[in-house]
């Protein structure tokens, strides 16, 4: 088992998959929606009538567990902060916008859709070309394991729009059949993904990605090493101190009128 500080992908998977079961708990329990107008009526039984379903409880979902993938991915490539957080914040906004979107009754939740689909081009672009350079740069296995799970993800949430506008946006499918479209992209795109990525991660230290995290025990190791060194120099220079003092009262061997070494009271070495 992983040290606790080297366990920061682990912790952020258990996350993602934790909030999207509380999310799923509430769905299947029939909590967490609010009926919208539809902007447009189906004459298909499954879809007729005049308001649908909105489950706004996916998109609190979405606010906490997206930020988390692309800590994931990003982090694996190595990113720095400032990016990571500016992608995240892109990300919110592709979310805020598409949960916007699905509660306008008019035409305009198209352009909160517009919006959005522009915020995940984005993201689709920092993944394919920033953040796998990153992570190539990084060695071999970390651009094989980004490369993995990095498409993965862009491909999965390029079909959440397409969920969207069937769904929430042109009420073309039934609410039955939505959340069987978003729940195999769930399931796909968090509890699959990040299986993929933890096995990935297997021989990959987070040191090597600017990711080493102190524990408490490592400054009381960290400590207790720097006074071993110092009681170590302490009886090197007291056996330095034993060696040049060669009887004990005088200080190594010293020559005595020229005639050859002496040692001690002036006795001389035959």
């Amino acid at each position: 088992m992983r040290p606790r500080q080297d366990r920061i992908f682990h912790y952020i998977t258990a996350a993602i998959t934790m909030v999207a079961s509380i999310a799923y708990f509430s769905m299947a329990s029939n909590l967490g929606f609010t009926p919208i107008e539809v902007e447009y009526r189906r004459s298909n039984p499954v879809v007729s009538g005049v308001y649908r379903e909105i489950f706004y409880v996916r998109y609190i979902d979405w606010m906490i567990t997206t930020p988390l993938l692309l800590m994931d991915l990003l982090l694996t490539a190595g990113m720095p902060w400032p990016t990571l957080i500016w992608v995240v914040l892109v990300d919110w906004v592709m979310i805020v916008t598409g949960l916007v979107g699905a509660l306008v009754v008019s035409s305009y939740k198209w352009g909160f859709f517009a919006f959005g689909n522009a915020a995940l081009a984005y993201i689709v672009y920092m993944l394919a070309f920033e953040a796998r350079k990153h992570a190539n740069h990084l060695g071999s296995d970390v651009g094989r394991v980004f490369l993995m799970c990095g498409s993965l993800t862009a491909f999965l949430w390029i079909l959440y729009p397409v969920a969207w506008g069937l769904c929430e946006g042109g009420n073309v499918i039934s609410p039955d059949s939505e959340a069987a479209f978003y729940g195999v992209l769930d399931v796909l795109a968090k509890p699959v993904f990040g299986a993929l990525l933890l096995f990935g991660h297997k021989n990959i230290e987070p040191s090597r990605l600017g990711l080493r995290i102190r524990d408490y025990g490592d400054d009381e190791a960290h400590h207790g090493s720097s006074k071993g060194h110092i009681g170590e120099k302490g009886h090197a220079k007291d056996r330095g101190n034993g060696l040049t003092g060669a009887t004990g009262a005088d200080e190594g061997l010293v020559t005595g009128n020229g005639a050859g070494p002496t040692v001690g009271h002036g006795q001389s070495v035959v």
